[in-house]
């Protein structure tokens, strides 16, 4: 079973894509991840990757496949894997599509968590990191004991630059404009399914394992 993950930011797919992992055990394949992977361990791709980042370019879409052919071609990816972070876009979706069908394989759903802009601003902006120690708050969800103080070191809790209203609305604007293409794209091939993201996180699982089976 091979799955792609769709959604705004803060749409929450990393988790259910974290939870699909669990429950299906199959890896849960994060490009970041791959990226940092293969950067520490000073892999060829590795090494042709960094010379992009450490000047500030993206990673253009046929490394970023290479690199992420070489992760999904290991043995514990051979039940299948859930793909976060990746494509982004549609020449990165065509590369993909493409790279998979010489191999004999497709992406067989792309699960797609929906969320309103509105709903994404509001959460984000709710968001509380621990200048110190790291942890995460969210003033409704998850909110610290004390307001503003760090429950696990009692430094202070601040608003991260990333889930700061504007630039959450122009990440959200790049989304709407790069990724949401992908939904038709992937409506098209007759693999998307949409789930409602604005439920609770066990809510959104659950019409998840209804789509994928038990």
């Amino acid at each position: 079973m091979k799955i792609v993950m769709l959604g705004a930011p803060g749409a929450g797919k990393g988790t259910q894509a974290k939870m699909i992992a669990e429950k299906y055990g199959i890896p849960h394949v994060s490009t970041g991840d791959i990226f940092r992977a293969n950067i520490k361990n000073g892999t060829e791709l590795g090494k042709e990757a960094k010379q992009y980042m450490d000047q500030g370019k993206l990673v253009p879409d046929e490394l970023t496949v290479k690199i992420l052919l070489d992760r999904v071609a290991q043995d514990d990816c051979k039940n299948g894997y859930v793909l976060d972070g990746f494509p982004r876009t549609i020449p990165q979706a065509n590369v993909l599509d493409e790279a998979l069908t010489k191999l004999g394989d497709k992406i067989d759903y792309a699960v797609n968590v929906d969320v309103p802009d509105e709903n994404i601003i509001n959460r984000m902006g709710g968001r509380r990191a621990c200048v110190a120690c790291g942890a995460t708050y969210h003033v409704v969800y998850n909110a610290p004991k004390t307001e503003g103080i760090c429950d696990v070191c009692g430094k202070e809790l601040i608003i991260r630059d990333d889930d700061q209203p504007e630039t959450v609305k122009n990440r959200l604007n790049v989304y709407h404009e790069q990724t949401q293409p992908l939904i038709d794209f992937y409506e098209e091939k007759g693999v998307l399914k949409s789930v409602d993201g604005t439920v609770d996180m066990k809510d959104v699982f659950a019409a998840i394992v209804e789509i994928l089976g038990e």
